[in-house]
């Protein structure tokens, strides 16, 4: 009985932080979905330590532990998809290749400036 309690009360929590997130969207017309400010405001409150980890645990353990039946209904569908992904799928394969490159080249850029002034740093 205790742990339904905690599973109750936990998966009201994180109800209420997606509930939460969802209405700030809505209100303030965020160009972001609700969930992806749920997790940002989820990790901001563990981060900073007002929620703890264990507050959480009983109701993300089997969530967790599921969380691959959670993509299957959209593998599903990409699989109804394959004729359009093998008429148009050069459409796709540009902008993947475009967007690996360019993070590759920022993420380089980015190390090479942070390693070029350390070094410098350590000189002086």
């Amino acid at each position: 009985m205790i742990t339904l309690l905690k599973f109750s009360g936990q998966t009201f929590l994180l109800w209420a932080i997606y509930y939460f997130s969802t209405l700030v969207v809505k209100t303030f017309h965020i160009p972001l979905p609700g969930s992806v400010l749920g997790m940002i405001i989820l990790f901001v409150l563990l981060a900073s330590g007002v929620i703890k980890e264990q507050w959480l645990t009983t109701a993300t353990t089997p969530l967790l532990k599921h969380l691959s039946f959670f993509f299957i209904p959209i593998a599903v569908e990409l699989m109804e998809w394959g004729d359009l992904f093998l008429q148009k799928g050069y459409l796709l394969f540009l902008p993947l290749v475009v967007s690996l490159l360019v993070a590759l080249i920022t993420t380089g850029g980015i190390v090479q400036l942070l390693t070029t002034s350390s070094s410098k740093d350590e000189v002086n």
